[in-house]
């Protein structure tokens, strides 16, 4: 079964909004076993509409349109569907009052433009729009299913979940579909390839891989589709294998991060972390804090930007920053101590490092030195990245919880 899905307006096309609409759809109907084959943006004009709607309906088992359904004058969708269904516009008596005792309750003048709303194409099948005016509306035509909806996102997505694909899976017979994604950091995508190269090449011909590389993780993830109800089984199966293969370079499964695999070990063994940022200036403890539950681990953290208080806070002998600078090894070795134990916690990460190019500097951009503080000892090590700061703040927190998280696995063992 394959799909097209249609935003129709011009304020997108023009990027004075932003589709999030297509990707939330196409995220649904793919774990329902419905391929999105096609995703396009078309203007709100009665001849791209029609033929978009047209050869859509003809080519595509599914075809779900966004946009062109409220009030306004710009919102021609339904009269394009009369002529492509080749039906009349009808009072549709339910939605008429649905908008009608919508609109008093909230003290909004019941008008012409809103009643216009409740006429809609005779031949369509309406579905109710509970979180707003709008209703969504369904064709059927040669076994090929046609949904038009509303553009308002919080509106659609619930019109989707709630009804649109109850309504596809009863009408069109799908297979199972089952994906799982693996999360994966510290190796490139192409080393990465060559590592499971031949896990890859053994896979199952209804088990597709993906790779998703983003800022130093590449997420794989495995797509199954069968007519069968065991594709869990299997898939989980595989990546037992891969778990084999990439060792401590595999993260975990899904939502997994480098900072909640941190968290869930610093929780399970009633440790505590204090963090101590300078190039990263709060990142680090913004990324743990983030999540729910900050409070069970994280002490708290100092943004020590400049030398004054890496010194007055943190403990950084002042004659070690002029004789090595602020970016250096022993003064990340020395921060991350010093927050240690300033905020008494069982570990301490700092990060010191050149985000982005400063005038009257030998040092690089790009350059960092992190540190992780223990009762056991201090680790530290240098790392070279690009030249955006953005990039950079981005690579470097992690990086300093990549460490933390190496050194926490090297004492589990």
């Amino acid at each position: 079964m394959k799909a097209q899905i249609i935003t129709i307006g011009d304020e997108i096309l023009i990027g004075q909004i932003i589709d999030t609409n297509s990707p939330f759809i196409a995220s649904l109907l793919e774990q329902n076993g419905v391929k999105v084959a096609s995703i396009i943006s078309i203007s709100d004009t009665k001849e791209a509409i029609g033929e978009a709607l047209a050869a859509s309906i003809n080519t595509f088992d599914v075809t779900i349109t966004t946009g062109g359904l409220g009030p306004t004058k710009d919102d021609i969708t339904k009269s394009v569907l009369c002529d492509i269904f080749n039906c009349d516009m009808q009072l549709h008596e339910p939605t008429y009052k649905f908008i009608k005792e919508r609109l008093e309750g909230i003290g909004i003048e019941f008008n012409e433009l809103n009643q216009s709303q409740a006429y809609l194409p005779a031949d369509a099948e309406v579905i109710k729009n509970n979180h707003g005016t709008a209703p969504a509306l369904m064709f059927e035509k040669n076994g090929k299913l046609l949904f038009s909806l509303p553009g308002v996102p919080f509106e659609m997505k619930q019109m989707v979940k709630d009804s649109v694909m109850d309504i596809i899976k009863s009408k069109l017979s799908l297979p199972i579909v089952y994906h799982k994604t693996a999360i994966t950091y510290g190796l490139p995508e192409s080393e990465l390839a060559i590592k499971i190269a031949s896990w890859e090449d053994n896979l199952p011909s209804n088990i597709h891989l993906a790779y998703l590389p983003s800022t130093g993780r590449v997420r794989l993830r495995l797509s199954a589709i069968s007519l069968v109800d065991d594709v869990e089984a299997v898939t989980n199966k595989l990546f037992i294998e891969l778990e084999a293969i990439l060792g401590s370079y595999l993260l975990g499964y899904d939502e997994a991060t480098l900072e909640s695999v941190v968290a869930d070990i610093l929780t399970e063994r009633c440790e505590t972390l204090a963090v101590a940022e300078s190039c990263t200036g709060g990142k680090i403890a913004s990324l743990f804090t983030a999540m729910e539950g900050a409070s069970l681990y994280l002490k708290g953290g100092v943004v020590a930007y400049s030398n004054e208080v890496k010194v007055s806070i943190l403990g950084v002998d002042e004659s070690i920053l002029e004789v090595h600078g602020a970016v250096s090894e022993p003064v990340a070795r020395l921060m991350a101590e010093g927050v240690r134990k300033a905020l008494n916690s069982d570990y301490g990460v700092s990060t010191t490092g050149m985000a982005s190019p400063m005038p009257n500097t030998v040092k690089k951009t790009g350059e960092v030195w992190v540190a992780v503080s223990s009762k056991e000892g201090t680790i530290s090590k240098q790392f070279f990245f690009c030249e955006l700061r953005d990039i950079n703040i981005e690579r470097f927190s992690s990086a300093a919880i990549s460490m933390l998280r190496d050194e926490l696995i090297r004492k589990k063992r």
